[in-house]
């Protein structure tokens, strides 16, 4: 934590545009450096107290199945060194709570933009590669990401990834966006690649209705793990219907499907049934957001969600489905989610309980703060 402080205050020393305010180098050149935050803070409690907030599974009924914690405690520094290039650097602190191995940095990347339909970044990012990768946490209409989001970061696909990417957008009756993304595949903050292979990705999102904000997304991938061939496919849509002066009714459903090389390559290989086809997981949830604008004082709406996920880390073998239903009630305060509590129960049935590990079924409660600053 104190080599982080340090780091932060020569930044701090060295940025010569901060938080709306510009500066000038020696060499009369001007910079611009913008800093943004964000705070969440949780409350949760298991019903079951054999099962820990990890979901784990403890046959000797010693589990911590309530705690407060600090979920994400993040900066974000972004700086405009050129009409066309950008810098970004995000980082969270809350993860220093644990081993900061591998974490803490999560976005790190420049980004070159020629026009809006060809730009190039570079760095550590998160690959466009499902609907979920089109915005922060911070305004989910759920507790969290979905569990296929999860899955498919932890194999490279989403979440935090280091590689590069070119993308863009059209307009017109049928706007286009895309992207194109190569990356190690290997998650974030490591020293190197853990083999030759890469993951080549893209996105291409269409925008079918501007008054109801309907749009679809196609998703697909190849990549090549240890030597061994790997994809993955989705597709998603989301859309706003109005349904009075101040209540709307948001929506959004995704699917994917790929090879879990992870799981694969978890497994002896002795124990291993067929090679890495043979282990593909799917996924799919359905997101529906009832949000009333209230605009009074502070409070800004109230909005309730009910997120249905199926999610199989293996369906071709028996043993893994996984159903997940997360209730949600939020209220929002200012704007732009600015602050904002949020109480939900995240309910996980399995079709197969394995004592001792995290597959059993569980229910646990989330009471969440958060601001952005």
């Amino acid at each position: 934590m104190i080599r982080v402080l340090k780091l932060l205050s020569i930044f701090s020393l060295f940025s010569l545009y901060v938080d709306g305010q510009e500066l000038v180098k020696a060499d009369s050149t001007k910079i611009k450096i913008t800093m943004k935050g964000l705070f969440q803070a949780r409350y949760l409690f298991n019903t079951n107290k054999n099962i820990d907030l990890n979901g784990l599974h403890h046959t000797d009924g010693k589990a911590t199945y309530n705690d407060f914690d600090i979920k994400r405690a993040r900066l974000q520094f972004a700086s405009k060194i050129s009409d066309r290039t950008d810098v970004v650097l995000l980082l969270n602190l809350a993860d220093f709570k644990s081993d900061p191995k591998n974490k803490v940095l999560e976005n790190a990347y420049i980004t070159y933009k020629l026009n809006s339909f060809l730009n190039a970044k570079m760095g550590q990012f998160r690959p466009a590669f499902g609907l979920e990768d089109m915005y922060p946490v911070d305004v989910i209409k759920s507790m969290d990401y979905s569990n296929q989001y999860t899955a498919f970061g932890n194999n490279g696909w989403q979440s935090f990834q280091i590689g590069a990417s070119i993308y863009g957008a059209t307009t017109g009756k049928l706007p286009v966006k895309y992207e194109l993304s190569v990356v190690n595949g290997n998650n974030r903050n490591q020293a190197m690649d853990n083999d030759n292979g890469k993951h080549f990705s893209s996105r291409v999102e269409l925008g079918l209705d501007k008054k109801y904000a309907i749009k679809v997304g196609l998703n697909g991938g190849l990549a090549v793990v240890s030597g061994s061939g790997a994809y993955a496919s989705g597709i998603d849509l989301s859309g706003t219907l109005p349904l009075a002066k101040k209540l709307s009714l948001e929506m959004e459903t995704e699917f994917k499907q790929g090879n879990n090389h992870v799981l694969y390559y978890s497994i002896e290989e002795a124990k291993r049934e067929g090679n890495l086809k043979k282990y593909q997981m799917r996924g799919f949830y359905f997101l529906p957001n009832l949000r009333y604008a209230i605009n009074y004082h502070r409070l800004s709406s109230l909005e309730f969600s009910c997120r249905y996920e199926y999610f199989d880390k293996d369906f071709r073998h028996p043993g893994s489905k996984r159903e997940t239903w997360t209730p949600m009630l939020s209220a929002e305060f200012l704007k732009a989610y600015s602050a904002r509590i949020q109480l939900g129960v995240n309910i996980d049935r399995y079709k197969q309980n394995i004592a001792g590990t995290t597959q059993y079924n569980n229910s646990t409660f989330i009471l969440q703060v958060q601001s952005r600053l």
